[in-house]
């Protein structure tokens, strides 16, 4: 009963306290959902993508043409 109790006296019994946690927890899980997914498609799509293909394609420029 205590933990609830010291929950709703931190969060729930004032608004702006409540609207604050909701936003700062929204925004925290949607950074921490966006890294992972990246991460995951990273791992997913090694070898593939223009990052890791890129020097294939590119020419340095210490490299002269002629």
């Amino acid at each position: 009963m205590s933990l609830s109790t010291t929950v709703y006296n931190t969060i729930f019994k004032r608004n702006s306290v409540y609207v604050a946690t909701v936003f700062t927890a929204a925004f925290a899980f949607g950074i921490s959902f966006d890294t992972g997914v990246q991460s995951f498609w990273d791992k997913w799509n090694q070898g593939k993508q223009w990052k890791d293909i890129r020097h294939k394609y590119m020419q340095s420029a210490e490299d002269p043409e002629e």
